[in-house]
């Protein structure tokens, strides 16, 4: 799919004054990699019309979805007042990024961007996923426990227990506020979790799925990988952390019904309405209180999620 110089431009001009608000006179920081210059470029481009203080700082790609930036790059996400990441590898799970909002900068991350998903994702009404995302919130949010279940064979039960429902809706107006770009989701970091999910979606390394990927989780972790790619990205990140890497880190609803099907792109899969996913690895950054260097999202087709017992309505 070809992608126009107007239609990329208008993205961008999307994300800085709608999502992000920009304002003339903040500090405007764009953290790029080598493999999404060209994006990081415009994003940059469509800051320095609303503020000369913008700065586009650009670095190797990561090793990992998770894994820390240089501390350079992390100094200048902390003293920003707005951020944005188009990033090969995702920073929403890091220290980094975490620190930065604690210190006050506003900003969104948008990991494995591509022209195509930048294009098709923020060609969005924000206000409609918002109002989507509250919706969906009410209906969870209360619940001491949430069941999915699919065709595919996905079974499982997560118990949020005292850990807070958060929505990614897009728009990142005040000191602290933090979004994926494109955005949709509403999502818990559950303090445990047990059953069998199965991915029928997008995951990485694959991307768009030709198979199904089934997962076994008991007590909050993840007991059995049937993939090989992804059991040894999960076995490198237990390297490091040990048993955290195989921590179940996430249950999100996807709350953007504008996209109207899955690309291959989690970033912007994860977010289609009716969708659920569920990750493995780092949930510190989202209400949890495991850090480990990955967060790993699969993406699960026509769920049926009952919170409590009762049917959640999706957005569709």
């Amino acid at each position: 799919m070809d992608v126009s110089d107007t239609a990329l431009d208008e993205a961008a001009e999307t994300a800085v004054r709608q999502c992000l608000a920009l304002s003339p006179g903040e500090a405007f920081v764009v953290v790029t990699d080598d493999e999404r210059r060209g994006i990081g470029q415009r994003l940059y481009d469509a800051g320095r019309e609303v503020t000369d203080d913008a700065v586009l700082v650009q670095y190797p790609p990561g090793p990992q979805h998770g894994a820390e930036p240089p501390n350079t790059v992390a100094a200048a996400m902390r003293d920003a007042d707005v951020f944005v990441a188009p990033t090969t590898k995702s920073l929403s799970h890091t220290r980094a990024r975490s620190a930065a909002c604690e210190n006050g900068a506003r900003g969104a991350t948008m990991p494995g961007i591509t022209e195509e998903v930048m294009v098709a994702g923020l060609d969005a009404d924000y206000d409609a996923i918002a109002a989507h995302c509250r919706d969906v919130s009410e209906q969870v949010a209360d619940a001491d426990e949430i069941r999915v279940t699919t065709d595919a064979g996905t079974d499982i039960t997560f118990e949020p227990g005292g850990r807070e429902w958060h929505s990614d809706t897009g728009l990142v107006h005040e000191p602290g506020d933090f979004s994926n770009l494109p955005a949709g989701e509403v999502f818990v970091s559950p303090e445990t979790a047990t059953g069998t999910y199965v991915v029928d979606g997008t995951m990485m390394p694959h991307g768009l799925l030709d198979r199904e990927l089934r997962f076994e989780v008991d007590d909050g972790y993840v007991t059995d990988i049937s993939d090989d790619a992804v059991r040894e990205q999960v076995e490198a990140g237990a390297d490091s952390v040990g048993r955290d890497a195989y921590n179940l880190a996430e249950l999100g609803i996807g709350t953007n019904v504008a996209v109207s099907e899955l690309v291959g792109s989690v970033l912007l899969d994860e977010k289609a309405g009716g969708t659920v996913h569920i990750a493995i690895g780092d949930d510190a950054s989202i209400g949890g209180d495991t850090e480990a260097p990955l967060h790993l999202d699969g993406i699960v087709r026509d769920p049926t999620v009952y919170a409590d017992g009762a049917e959640v309505e999706l957005p569709r």
